[in-house]
């Protein structure tokens, strides 16, 4: 899979020269660059935005970088942000407030960009060693060995999802718990929607024709499955948001918004907004796939099966945004053809 997400960093600085200086160089080493004059602006973008590092000033108006540091800290969970700290002061109390605040590295002012280099570089590999997203699909491709027709389908899923979720975010009255950093899960753990299906015995998992019922019945069991897995290994690490995106994304995408799906019946806003969106990204797959049962539906038919599940199998919500993005829709699918 590619990496769908570029990285991303903030910048912090009240003095105009020494933000934007800051801006081209991040730039130059390839960032998508957030910046902001002040600590209460910088952690409205972060809270937004999410990004793995932040370099910031320490004396700023209204926020400094001693709070800001230790906001991002109480309210990073898992996702953990690394935060260079740039000052004029170099004290060695100073020093240790900015440490005991949660900055993970110290410059003093004035600095040279080589210096700046050598810690950004630092902070992004202590990012990859916390990183989750090749494990994480290392484990939906492990799950998806097992059935041998669904080719390229984690690739397309998680960025159909993700072009649900931002066209979804885009407008104006957008589901409250839809932000950035749910997104970004949504799009990273999607591909573990059937790791369940390790647990489903291969004479029904790979049965060339249609399911009867006693075998349905079984394969159903993948949801639930999937969820015990995951939700066990969030016990390990409650602060963990990715795995309860992942654990919920696996229990429910097979839930409808009329209340006629499974495991749980739920309906409506009782499915959370990362499986209802999950939901219409899977079925379209399937339809516009190959599968041993079936011919790929075009793109139009899939439309309009999607459009006559609305409100009944998919969010209406979910399925404007579908109807907003097609096109990208198509794109994806070309991308990521299994033919190619």
């Amino acid at each position: 899979m590619e990496q769908g997400i570029k990285k991303k960093i903030l910048v912090v600085d009240d003095e105009i020269a020494s933000r934007q200086t800051l801006e081209v160089f991040a730039k130059k080493l390839g960032y998508d660059v957030f910046s902001a004059s002040d600590g209460t602006d910088a952690y409205e973008i972060w809270k937004q935005e999410r990004p793995k590092l932040v370099v910031t000033d320490w004396n700023m108006p209204q926020m400094d970088g001693l709070e800001l540091c230790a906001k991002i800290r109480s309210e990073e969970g898992e996702n953990y942000t690394y935060v260079i700290m740039v000052t004029g002061r170099n004290d060695i109390m100073d020093v240790i407030n900015g440490m005991e605040a949660g900055a993970d590295d110290y410059i003093v002012k004035p600095f040279n960009l080589d210096e700046l280099n050598v810690r950004i570089k630092a902070g992004e590999r202590i990012i990859e060693f916390q990183s989750k997203d090749i494990v994480i699909f290392a484990m939906a491709k492990l799950a998806e060995s097992r059935d041998e027709d669904t080719g390229n389908h984690l690739e397309r899923v998680c960025h159909y999802s993700k072009q649900l979720a931002e066209t979804i975010m885009a407008n104006p009255n957008p589901p409250p718990e839809l932000d950035r950093l749910l997104i970004d899960n949504i799009y990273l753990t999607s591909p573990l929607h059937d790791i369940g299906k390790v647990g489903i015995p291969d004479y029904i998992l790979l049965k060339p024709g249609r399911l009867d019922d006693k075998e349905f019945a079984i394969m159903k069991t993948h949801a639930e499955i999937g969820y015990n897995t995951l939700y066990g290994a969030l016990q390990k690490a409650p602060r963990a948001d990715y795995l309860q995106v992942a654990a919920e994304i696996a229990r429910h995408h097979h839930e409808k918004f009329d209340g006629s799906g499974y495991p749980d019946g739920l309906k409506g806003d009782e499915i959370h907004i990362a499986s209802r969106i999950f939901a219409l990204s899977d079925v379209y797959d399937a339809l516009v796939s190959k599968r041993p049962y079936k011919e790929p539906f075009t793109h139009d038919r899939a439309r309009h099966i999607i459009i006559e599940g609305q409100g009944i199998h998919f969010d209406p919500a979910v399925v404007d945004a579908f109807l907003k993005s097609e096109h990208s829709f198509i794109e994806i699918h070309n991308k990521y053809n299994d033919s190619c």
